[in-house]
């Protein structure tokens, strides 16, 4: 019998002991296999090419090439990725810099070791990953970016959003996870993933980051 798949990490900073350390924890986890790691985005993009990692932990200042730029063009190359920015600093631009370049997720260096694990695994899966603030600060930017375009006006997509799909694009906004949206409209946790799956196709994105940003530029939040 054949061991299960595991998941394929590449490890993207120019911090030698953190990228060290990083390996040292993700080893730990028996479905978690290291493939690559290196200190700046240039070289994680020939990297990328020859071992498809799954997911790419990706800080976001470095040397050579940073993590927004190499996000985008790893995004471009190599559409299965999942990137998750993993940092020290959590200011809003460079937030939205990462998200708007592909990045599926963003999280601190501070994180606990639950919480980073967990995470690489959601992403794995499709899933958006954020730290509680910078959740709060998307949703504050994406209302502060609506209110100051008065031109902005919802736009109508080819099969319009249900009243409830509409419900669920805003707390998927807010990063409030399908257990939260089901917890505040009084529906089942399988009925949001029946939602989820509606709203992203209609908005024609892949994961609840790009829905979230596709709903901003629509007007739709």
């Amino acid at each position: 019998m054949s061991a299960a798949k595991k998941l394929r990490l590449m490890l993207v900073d120019d911090q030698s002991l953190f990228r060290e350390a990083l390996r040292t924890l993700l080893s730990l986890q028996p479905d978690f296999e290291i493939v690559a790691e290196t200190e700046n985005g240039e070289r994680a993009i020939s990297l990328a090419k020859v071992h498809k990692p799954d997911v790419i932990l990706m800080d976001l200042r470095m040397p050579v090439m940073g993590g927004v730029d190499a996000t985008r063009r790893l995004t471009q190359l190599t559409p299965g990725v999942r990137v998750v920015v993993l940092t020290t600093f959590d200011e809003d631009e460079e937030v939205f810099e990462a998200l708007r370049a592909g990045a599926v997720g963003y999280l601190l260096k501070a994180c606990s070791a639950d919480k980073l694990c967990e995470s690489v695994r959601a992403a794995a899966k499709g899933t958006s990953v954020f730290e509680p603030s910078v959740a709060a600060r998307m949703v504050t930017e994406l209302n502060r970016l609506s209110s100051h375009d008065p031109r902005r006006t919802a736009q109508t997509l080819a099969d319009p959003l249900s009243e409830r799909e509409l419900g669920v694009l805003k707390l998927l906004a807010e990063g409030c996870s399908n257990k939260e949206i089901g917890a505040r409209l009084s529906i089942t946790e399988g009925t949001v993933k029946n939602h989820m799956t509606n709203v992203l196709g209609k908005l024609g994105v892949l994961d609840r980051t790009q829905a979230a940003l596709r709903a901003r530029e629509l007007g739709l939040i």
